[in-house]
Formats: structure tokens, C-alpha cells, sequence
């Protein structure tokens, strides 16, 4: 009998404790519900108010593409819809902008618009008159952004009356190597009637390259061995192009000039001939 009795006060002793237990979890309950109701009360006015609508479109990474220019072609206002928005097709439309070469397109809670694009590189300038336009790498020129100082950070490009050799000469800076990129100063075209391709360098060392605006980035990339060759103070026009290189100085030729010819043919394998050589090697 006394452990009967003693079952019957414990299981009366924890009962209280399973009442608090039980009423506890209860409450997590309650609560859970509780917030989860007011979450979906609270999304649906969100939806339903302002805020779910685009109040701001941030454009990051442009430098020459006005961030008007971009919204316009994103198609995006205020009254659209953030969440009924598809970044990946928002970011087709803006690709279509000639000037741009990728983007990126995401949201940002509660209602912004990041669109983060990178533009296609400026390779040159093209003169105007008394004014620059920075030409991109497909040929593009940027008539809208007139530049009367320039930092010379890129090749000034003259007499460039043909769009059609322009965009030519456009890709075959592409091609170049930044190093070599950096020793051009200007470009002009020079066409003749047996070669309407014809251009000529003048080079940051003092040096003028004449070549064509075929193979440009192939002749160009053999201008730092030609002009490592030659002495600093023996400037002259170096002409590049199929048969190899002919060096024609800005003054009377010299021993050293027909020396450093000699050991660059011997050991380079390209033609890089002085004056008197010259109609020999052309004919």
C-alpha cells in the first residue's frame, strides 16, 4: 500500500509540470501563428502599397552612357512593379546599347534597381576640327561627348573621312597589346590609290611607322624589337608590312645604322634595312 501511495503523490506531483509544459507549447504556438499572420498581412499590403513599385534605379560602372540613356533602354519607371520585374530581360534590353559590353541587372528591398554595367573601351580619339571623340573598340564614335583637352591616353586618329576603314582600324587596335597600344601617339590615314589601307605612326620614342591598316595589330607587334635595334639617336620611318621592315633614317645613314641591321636580321628573322638598301628590298 505505501508504494502505491507513493506512485499516486508522484504522478499528482508532475502533474502540474506536464500542465506547464503543455501550456508553454501552446504559446510557441500562438505566437507563431500570430507572426505568421501578420508576415502575410504585412506582404500583402507591402504589394499592395507604393513601396512595391520602383522608387529608385541606381546605375553603377558608366563613365560615357548617361544613366537617362540606360533607364530608357531598360523600359523600367515607376510604375512598374519590382517583383514583376525580369532582371535577366531587363538586362537583354539594355544590352542592346552599342556602347556597352555587359550588365547586370538585380533588386535591391524594398524598391531599388541596381544595374551595374561595364562599357566597351575607348581605343582612340578621333580629331574633329578643334574638337576629340573617343572611339570604342567596335568602331563606335561617341559624337555626342566633345573633348577640346586630351590626356593622351589613347592615340589621336586624323583624316579619317571612311567609317568603313575606320571600323577596320578600330579592330585591329582591339588586338594590340596595352604596351604597344601606349607607344602610338597618332595615326593618320594616308590612302593611296594602290594601297587604300595605307597609315602613318608617329611614336611616343620619335620614330613614324608607315604600314596598313591590314594585319595592323600583326606589323605593330614587331615595332618594339625593330626599335630596340636601332640607336636612340637614329629616329627615322619605319616601314612595315609584308616583306618585313625597312628603316629609312631622318639623317644621312651611318655605320652603326647598317650594324644594327645586320645583327637584327641575324637574330630577330625580320628585314630591317637602312637608306641605301631600300629600292632593293621594296623592288
Amino acid at each position: 500500500m505505501s508504494e502505491n501511495k507513493r506512485n499516486v503523490i508522484s504522478i499528482e506531483d508532475r502533474i502540474p509540470k506536464l500542465k506547464e509544459a503543455r501550456k508553454k507549447k501552446t504559446n510557441r504556438r500562438l505566437i507563431f501563428y500570430v507572426f505568421l499572420f501578420f508576415s502575410l498581412i504585412s506582404i500583402v499590403i507591402y504589394l499592395q502599397s507604393p513601396l512595391s513599385y520602383v522608387g529608385n534605379i541606381e546605375i553603377i560602372g558608366n563613365r560615357y552612357v548617361s544613366a537617362e540613356e540606360i533607364i530608357k533602354y531598360s523600359k523600367l519607371s515607376s510604375e512598374t512593379n519590382i517583383w514583376g520585374v525580369s532582371t535577366e530581360e531587363v538586362s537583354e534590353r539594355i544590352s542592346q546599347h552599342r556602347e556597352l559590353n555587359e550588365v547586370e541587372v538585380s533588386r535591391v528591398f524594398p524598391n531599388t534597381i541596381e544595374i551595374h554595367v561595364s562599357e566597351l573601351d575607348k581605343i582612340a580619339y578621333l580629331n574633329n576640327g578643334d574638337n576629340f571623340h573617343p572611339l570604342l573598340e567596335n568602331g563606335k564614335k561617341l559624337d555626342a561627348l566633345r573633348i577640346v583637352n586630351i590626356q593622351g591616353d589613347a592615340p589621336i586618329l586624323y583624316n579619317f573621312t571612311d567609317n568603313e576603314y575606320l571600323i577596320a582600324l578600330a579592330s585591329e587596335l582591339k588586338e594590340l597589346s596595352p604596351s604597344i597600344h601606349a607607344l602610338i601617339s597618332e595615326i593618320y590615314w594616308e590612302p593611296s590609290e594602290s594601297n587604300p589601307h595605307q597609315v602613318l605612326l608617329y611614336m611616343i620614342d620619335g620614330h613614324q611607322v608607315e604600314t596598313t591598316i591590314r594585319n595592323f595589330a600583326n606589323y605593330l607587334s614587331s615595332y618594339p624589337s625593330i626599335a630596340s635595334q636601332l640607336d636612340d639617336n637614329q629616329l627615322g620611318v619605319i616601314r612595315i608590312g609584308e616583306g618585313g621592315a625597312v628603316f629609312q633614317s631622318y639623317r644621312p645613314e651611318t655605320d652603326e645604322v647598317t650594324e644594327v641591321y645586320e645583327e637584327y636580321q641575324e637574330h630577330e628573322g625580320h628585314d630591317v634595312m637602312n637608306e641605301e638598301n631600300e629600292d632593293e628590298i621594296e623592288g
